[in-house]
């Protein structure tokens, strides 16, 4: 009898597991990304509604209505979770589509949701929680926008024509064949709402031309819809500043100001250029290390619903800030309904007006959009599959960027645990060792000059890690002898200047369920007697719990004392040995506050006061930023505070954790020619905490075991194949880089 009924439930618990997965499978494209015959029918659709008189995006003028962005708008979770709980029919896949009416008396921004897809017929406006407005001028600058900046921008450049070529050594701006001049723009633009106000340094259009400023920089006012109406407002050359440009060229032409001269070099010798140089003592005509699947891929993919040793989750790219990640399970059960990238930035300063100016928020530059082309062997494995993303932001058609996101299995080269047992007379009692392998989810964003390459990754023990890695070019600006308080020189007349990334994600963790509970745990002394010698005392460590019951309680700031364990539980749920089934999160960061609390643009990024900061799950309070809040971080759309402000009680509640990492970059001269990622990666671990009964890894059968036998041969035991082969691509490498409408 007592066999029978562990059979049946054996029965039961397979049935159950095979019914989840099909649930999660079933569920998956709820959370996939606009395709691009739904797009083409969203823009169809809006385009035939008459009153929104919507053109081109990329007609000439300012004075248009036409469609900024458009992308996935979620479902609302407890209708996602029918489909993903019980199997029950999908919410109606809907989309969010920002609109920029500029063709009016009170030009404005509009968010739609619009659906159902793939046929839409309805639409509705989008508001953000209290309803804030938003203003026109936040909009993210499009690339007619561009245009007409640079047209004025050939203007500014025809004016000092003579100081720019005589100062360069022989650079310009227009009919410039290979000796360019280039430009890069400063956000946010201007110092109040409703102003867009905009500092551009010029630069050395060369390869790496982030790294060659030439001490140049204009503010202009491009406000207006009309770009004739278009001023400079002032204009900094060589540490002077200036109202005009004819001010500065007369004073240049007079003697009055210090002329400039630029130090020349060819390509042969340009310091921003990939071209290797220096001795190496590398072999060159032979391929370092590669990883390779002697029997194919151990995972599998379903458009966006991936499968990998007892892992299964959906995934998206998120046009306007990356990538992101829903109903994450192992082994069936759910850790977390969502985990996704919010917001990124690098905050500033420096001596030149421009440096002063610079703190950026990457969702305002559609972070998710510049997703672009992953190299083989080099941004992920030759072996890798890679997968394309398309995109709708100012554009007429969807975008495709080829292999774009890439999926892999790889080894860590690290056990993921080991043991060699000696009996301390030259031999051993057993060797156990499990090989440590992990899949990886990764896509990257080159956002300017910065270039993060964000990854998910999953263990086979139950833990994830979620990492950005930072390369790219430094932000530079001209040197100036002021500027070393802000940074290093690192090249003649440039100043690398000192900055903090912060990234923000949204953790949406549903431990057992969604009635989840918060406790931190640290470490206090105590002194007692000892009991097996009274004349003595024992001093040692004991575990302090502390239970948060309240929003405002688990909303940790940057510059105190943070908790060594921050964990999550279901209070309903125990393993075996009598634990609350948890997950802690567990910080791999060095990130502290950018600027003090209510100062102005901090109050667009309030996120950033707190590496941690866990509330009530709320639909309205969906994300931590917007698009608008690059240019317009002082009366945000979005206002992360407002989530915590009412200080919701969090006991046995749907729970989200927002978490914030990142680093101080003091730039130096290693950062020449560009940023390396060692060191400069940060994120955090989900990690089990008596979420199981044991490691659930001991179920690969990759595990060796080695004892030694009677005769004093060593004896092994494996569940794999003994000998593996190896192979590599036969395909040589190819890298096309380029992307297009579809």
């Amino acid at each position: 009898m007592k066999v029978l009924c562990m059979l049946q439930l054996a029965c039961l618990v397979g049935f159950s597991a095979a019914r989840t997965r099909e649930w999660a499978h079933h569920g998956a494209p709820m959370f996939a990304d606009l395709t691009v015959q739904e797009m083409k029918a969203i823009r169809s659709y809006l385009h035939g509604i008459p009153e929104m008189k919507l053109t081109d995006a990329r007609s000439e003028t300012l004075k248009r209505n036409s469609i900024l962005l458009m992308e996935l708008h979620l479902p609302k979770k407890h209708e996602a979770l029918r489909a993903l709980d019980r199997g029950q029919a999908k919410p109606p896949r809907q989309a969010r589509v920002i609109i920029q009416f500029g063709n009016q008396t009170t030009p404005n921004i509009t968010e739609y949701i619009v659906g159902p897809l793939p046929s839409p017929r309805s639409h509705e406006v989008r508001t953000f929680k209290g309803k804030k407005p938003v203003q026109f001028e936040s909009r993210p600058i499009t690339i007619v926008e561009y245009d007409h900046i640079e047209n004025l921008l050939n203007k500014i450049a025809a004016q000092a024509y003579k100081l720019l070529f005589e100062t360069t050594g022989g650079f310009s701006y227009a009919n410039c064949s290979n000796r360019c001049l280039t430009f890069s723009d400063i956000a946010p633009r201007g110092l109040a709402p409703g102003e867009r106000r905009t500092w551009i340094m010029l630069q050395k259009f060369v390869e790496g031309y982030f790294i060659h400023p030439i001490g140049f920089e204009v503010l202009v006012n491009h406000q207006d819809l009309d770009p004739e109406k278009w001023t400079v407002e002032k204009v900094w050359y060589n540490s002077m500043y200036f109202d005009s440009v004819e001010e500065l060229v007369e004073k240049y032409e007079l003697g009055e100001v210090e002329k400039l001269k630029l130090p020349e070099h060819n390509d042969e010798d340009l310091y921003s250029t990939y071209i290797p140089r220096g001795h190496s003592n590398t072999p060159t005509d032979i391929h370092g290390p590669k990883l390779v699947e002697p029997q194919g891929h151990r995972y599998s993919i379903d458009r966006n619903f991936v499968e990998y040793a007892g892992w299964s989750f959906a995934y998206r790219v998120r046009s306007s800030a990356g990538l992101q990640v829903f109903d994450l399970r192992f082994n069936g059960e759910r850790i977390a309904y969502e985990i996704s990238l919010q917001e990124a930035i690098a905050f500033y300063a420096g001596d030149t007006p421009a440096a002063m100016q610079t703190k950026y928020i990457d969702a305002g530059w559609a972070m998710g959009t510049s997703t672009y082309e992953l190299a083989p062997g080099i941004d992920c494995p030759e072996i890798a599959t890679f997968v394309d993303l398309y995109h709708y932001f100012d554009t007429d058609k969807p975008t495709r960027h080829k292999n774009a996101l890439c999926i892999f299995e790889m080894t860590t080269a690290m056990p993921l645990r080991r043991h060699f047992n000696s009996n301390f007379k030259g031999g051993y009692n057993f060797f156990g060792g499990l090989e440590n392998t992990v899949l990886v989810l990764r896509t990257t964003s080159t956002v300017y000059n910065y270039d993060y390459i964000w990854d998910f990754l999953f263990y086979p023990n139950g833990v994830v890690e979620v990492k950005v890695s930072a390369t790219g070019y430094i932000h530079a600006t001209f040197f100036t002898p002021n500027g070393l308080h802000y940074g290093t020189k690192v090249y003649d007349y440039v100043l690398g200047n000192l900055h903090t990334h912060l990234i923000h994600y949204k953790v949406d963790l549903d431990i057992v369920g969604r009635d989840n509970s918060f406790e931190t745990i640290d470490l206090k002394y105590v002194n007692f007697t000892n009991p097996w010698s009274p004349n003595n005392f024992i001093v040692q460590s004991k575990l302090h719990r502390t239970e948060h019951k309240t929003e405002r309680s688990a909303a940790f700031r940057f510059g105190k004392k943070f908790p060594r364990y921050v964990h999550f539980y279901n209070p309903s749920e125990k393993n075996k040995w009598g634990h609350q089934k948890g997950y802690r999160i567990q910080f791999n960061s060095h990130a502290h506050s950018v600027l003090p609390k209510g100062w102005r643009e901090e109050v667009g990024i309030s996120w950033s006061r707190y590496p941690l900061a866990v509330t009530r799950h709320r639909d309205s309070e969906a994300t931590s930023s917007t698009i608008f809040t690059q240019n317009d971080p002082w009366e945000p759309a979005v206002s992360f505070e407002d989530y915590i402000r009412n200080n919701e009680n969090i006991v046995n509640q749907d729970l989200v954790a927002w978490v914030t990492v990142g680093f101080l970059h003091v730039p130096h001269s290693e950062d020449i020619p560009n940023t390396a990622t060692p060191g400069n990666a940060v994120g955090f671990f989900l990690r089990p905490f008596n979420f199981f009964n044991e490691d659930p890894s001991l179920a690969s059968k990759s595990t060796v075991i080695v004892r030694p036998g009677q005769d004093g041969k060593p004896k092994v035991q494996r569940w794999t194949p003994e000998v593996v082969g190896h192979c590599v691509t036969d395909k040589p490498f190819f890298y096309n880089g380029t992307y297009a409408g579809v």
